[in-house]
């Protein structure tokens, strides 16, 4: 029978006066971070996709937020959070509203000029072919077949172009990136020249001069046709086909753990790498956890705690005396703690185990009573059938007390509501999943992709870059992208260029006789 309360995790530490003074410490670790926000001076701001703030109407605080039993009573209770914003934080809030109200703006503009251009850019030739016939239909000179057979070269060389810049331009943005994309930009200045190019030779040398050639005239619209179609090959070249070859790899460091991962990447610049890196840090890393940060940081305050200091040298000592005294005790005392530190995690595993235990007893407890009820269900009416969802949530009180205890062992709590746990149940109940595949979310902390969206997903994150962020990656650039509770490090290092020789190796040299000698043992 287990003896352990609900909240003997939390009890183990001390009695509400330590409680008391480890929120108190956490406020103050936090002071900082919620002043600083994601500001530098050097620093441009990159939106993910519209995500809402962390935790919705919960408090940034999730682990009192959430209720602590719903173990037990297996309801979900909803609780309010009170918002308060100081003096110091308007400036702050000031510029991040200035600041998305000039990406809005950017991303507006550049948007109605890419519109419009590719409007012109489908209506012009068209205009060049219909001009002529409003003006003078009954002076221009008769083409007949030739022009009939440019009509159809127009046509189909347009839509070949309407459909190619659907597929390259028009798809769902991944990011709002601070500064210009540089080569588009350049694409756009480039179709914009050749526009004015051709508006400028019809209206002086057609217009005006009133050429009455029709052939001539469809034949310079078929020409700005091919040369949109090579401007739009240039685009695929440049956009989409240079990046494709590896020339750097990035380590990307989380900045509060140490968890790291390796990329490589082609030639692109470190707006647009940061957003590559930000897309598989959502897929590949671990979801950051700052429960299991607090363990160590609890541990050094205790160490801390119990030093004291002697000034033997009178009160007229500077204070950076007494700092080495104080550091040179710490060290003395961790070396001397290094046992229990060994002690306190192995016991640390222990409860995980035992805890992990139960919960895959229970699971499979709770899965063999699905199985039985589902036979059931079978022999019964069809209009009597329980649904999966109410059959998560027959067997969820079964297994509730036991996931609770786990997860916050685990220091998972903030990561699981009741409701996600039973919509994640009756989803392995719908789809016959077993008990070890409705687990695996809870076992071992996934991506930050497998949790709510809302709860998890960062809204803001800040690239700070020494070098100009629209610059290629080059060897040696190290870039940062910070949000609110931590930052990336990224270092980029130049794929070293490989040499192969070849060594001609004479298949003669490698033959050789073997004799056995003949010995029998009859």
């Amino acid at each position: 029978m287990d003896t352990e309360s609900t909240y003997s995790e939390y009890s183990h530490y001390s009695g509400h006066s330590k409680k008391a003074q480890r929120q108190g410490s956490r406020d103050r670790h936090r002071s900082p971070r919620s002043k600083d926000g994601c500001r530098s001076e050097k620093s441009v701001t990159i939106q993910a996709p519209p995500a809402e703030p962390l935790l919705g109407n919960d408090s940034s605080r999730a682990e009192e937020a959430q209720d602590d039993n719903w173990g037990e009573t297996t309801t979900a209770i909803t609780g309010t959070s009170e918002h308060s914003v100081s003096q110091e934080d308007i400036p702050r809030l000031t510029k991040d509203l200035e600041d998305g109200v000039g990406l809005d703006c950017k991303r507006y503009l550049v948007l109605t000029v890419a519109a419009v251009l590719g409007l012109l850019v489908f209506l012009t030739p068209i205009a060049f072919i219909l001009l002529p016939q409003i003006l003078r239909r009954s002076e221009l000179e008769p083409c007949g077949t030739a022009c009939e057979g440019l009509f159809i070269s127009v046509a189909f060389k347009l839509l070949i172009l309407l459909i190619g810049t659907w597929a390259l331009f028009f798809r769902q943005p991944k990011a709002d990136i601070p500064r210009v994309f540089v080569f588009r930009a350049f694409i756009l200045v480039l179709i914009f020249l050749l526009m004015f190019s051709y508006w400028l030779f019809y209206g002086v040398r057609i217009l005006e001069s009133k050429d009455l050639n029709y052939q001539g005239i469809v034949q310079f619209a078929v020409s700005l046709v091919d040369a949109l179609l090579f401007i739009h090959y240039l685009a695929i070249v440049v956009l989409e086909l240079r990046q494709l070859q590896p020339m750097f790899t990035l380590k990307v460091v989380r900045s509060t753990d140490g968890e790291s991962r390796y990329y490589s990447l082609g030639q692109l610049s470190i707006q647009r790498a940061a957003v590559v890196v930000l897309e598989n840090y959502y897929r590949d890393f671990a979801v950051y956890n700052p429960m299991l940060l607090t363990a160590s940081k609890a541990r050094a305050a205790k160490h801390m705690a119990g030093l004291k200091v002697y000034n033997v040298d009178g009160p007229d000592n500077n204070a950076a005396g007494q700092s080495r005294a104080m550091i040179a005790a710490a060290a003395h005392r961790r070396d001397s703690s290094h046992n229990e530190l060994y002690y306190e995690e192995a016991d640390y595993e222990r409860r995980v185990r035992k805890r992990r235990a139960r919960l895959v007893v229970a699971v499979e407890e709770a899965f063999t009573h699905i199985k039985r009820l589902h036979a059931e269900e079978q022999q019964k009416a069809p209009g009597e059938v329980m649904d999966p969802r109410e059959a998560a949530q027959a067997i969820f009180p079964s297994m509730a007390r036991v996931l609770q205890k786990y997860l916050r062992t685990t220091r998972q709590q903030h990561y699981h509501t009741m409701e996600s746990i039973l919509q994640h149940l009756a989803f392995c109940i719908a789809n016959n999943m077993t008990p070890k595949a409705f687990l695996e979310r809870y076992l071992t902390p996934g991506p930050t992709l497998q949790y709510d969206r809302d709860r998890w997903f960062s809204k803001h994150w800040t690239l700070i870059s020494e070098e100009a962020v629209t610059k290629g990656l080059r060897d040696g650039v190290v870039f940062v992208l910070k949000c609110l509770d931590f930052s990336l490090v990224i270092n980029v290092k130049k794929i070293p260029f490989i040499k192969l020789s070849e060594e001609f190796l004479d298949p003669k040299l490698h033959k050789f006789a073997f004799r056995l000698q003949s010995e029998t043992s009859v």
